[in-house]
């Protein structure tokens, strides 16, 4: 099997020591598949965590965010050769097992891009949030926030270009643009766990949440991507 027919698992990660490792093992005993954490400056052992348990670790020197991070390994991915991409957050919500029922819609070329679900996972003050967005741009999408995901190719190209560096989370700004480009998006209903450890960085706080709401707000109010544009070459 090349490079170019395989799957790379992405795990962005900022101090998840307690549960990294056992995400990284897990998805190289079920899947066979490379899997690289992109370390967010952590502060305790996430990038050690990793490493033994057989991860390519890729170190940043300032601290990303989980999107910047994330795009940090799909860039990683394509100048590889990859051409599909898995993403899991390393706190242990999103189940390795479930990732051949996101891959499966990318095979038989029905999506470009599948969503792992699971929406009774939320508060109501997430779910009244989902509900404000959905609203606000149209998006069909029950679980606006989840980051377990599979991108084909063309979804890879889109979410590594600068365009896609001027998003501070991988929710709706991510899926405005991908619409924006034409691209097929599904949700795959999947079990989820509780975070293992720490709090969400979206919903930690109401200032946050705060900041998060308007920022978002703007974004959809730009109407950002909310046109479709031609599918670009794969």
């Amino acid at each position: 099997m090349t490079i170019a027919d395989r799957p790379i698992a992405l795990i962005p990660a900022h101090n998840e020591a307690a549960t990294a490792g056992t995400i990284v093992a897990q998805v190289r005993e079920l899947w066979n598949c490379p899997v690289v954490v992109i370390d967010d400056c952590s502060t305790d052992a996430t990038a050690q965590a990793a490493r033994t348990a057989g991860a390519t670790v890729l170190p940043l020197t300032i601290q990303l965010g989980a999107w910047g991070a994330m795009q940090t390994g799909l860039r990683y991915a394509l100048r590889q050769g990859y051409r599909t991409a898995i993403t899991l957050d390393a706190d242990g919500q999103h189940e390795p097992e479930s990732i051949g029922a996101l891959l499966e819609p990318l095979a038989s070329g029905q999506t470009d891009v599948s969503i792992g679900a699971f929406p009774e996972r939320a508060s109501r003050a997430r779910r009244l949030a989902w509900r404000y967005f959905r609203g606000l741009t149209g998006l069909q999408i029950e679980d606006i926030t989840s980051g377990f995901r599979a991108y084909n190719h063309a979804a890879m190209r889109i979410l590594a270009s600068g365009e896609a560096s001027l998003f501070d989370y991988q929710d709706v700004g991510v899926l405005l643009l991908l619409r924006r480009q034409g691209l097929r998006i599904v949700e795959v209903p999947v079990p989820m766990q509780r975070r293992a450890n720490g709090a969400s960085r979206i919903f930690r706080s109401w200032r946050v949440v705060g900041k998060y709401m308007l920022q978002t707000s703007l974004l959809c109010i730009a109407r950002a991507g909310y046109y479709p544009r031609p599918l670009v070459d794969d």
